[in-house]
């Protein structure tokens, strides 16, 4: 796969995610798919996911910065949303807040088999 059709693909998984399309996730996602050394499989990375948009309701996926050399991805997401209640072990509690989150991806048949991800954590504790 080329550096410009591995772009789209993962432009499309973002805008699954956006639009919450999750019956679409299996297109993007493998069922054995790794986050952070974790093996969460499919099922476990829609939960993760189901969890997050419950925990932001206005969470929007803002794809700031995007390199590909396949079969990796690597992104800067940024997000400026109301987190509610508790986030990252933060008090958020609605308050606005801006973040970005870096992630690679690594694809196999243009499925997401491994992710990295970091969230600026700090970023969100300066605006607290």
């Amino acid at each position: 796969m080329n550096k410009t059709d591995l772009s789209d693909v993962y432009r499309d998984y973002i805008a699954c995610l956006n639009k919450q399309s999750w019956s679409k996730l299996g297109q993007f996602v493998d069922d054995e798919v790794i986050h952070n050394g974790r093996r969460f499989g499919l099922s476990g990375y829609l939960k993760m996911l189901e969890r997050d948009f419950d925990q932001i309701p206005d969470l929007y996926f803002n794809v700031q910065m995007l390199i590909s050399d396949p079969p990796y991805i690597a992104s800067r997401i940024g997000f400026d949303c109301t987190p509610t209640g508790n986030f990252l072990g933060l008090h958020v509690n609605g308050r606005r807040v801006s973040f970005a989150e870096n992630v690679i991806y690594e694809f196999r048949d243009e499925k997401i088999v491994q992710v990295w991800s970091v969230i600026d954590k700090a970023a969100i504790e300066a605006q607290l």
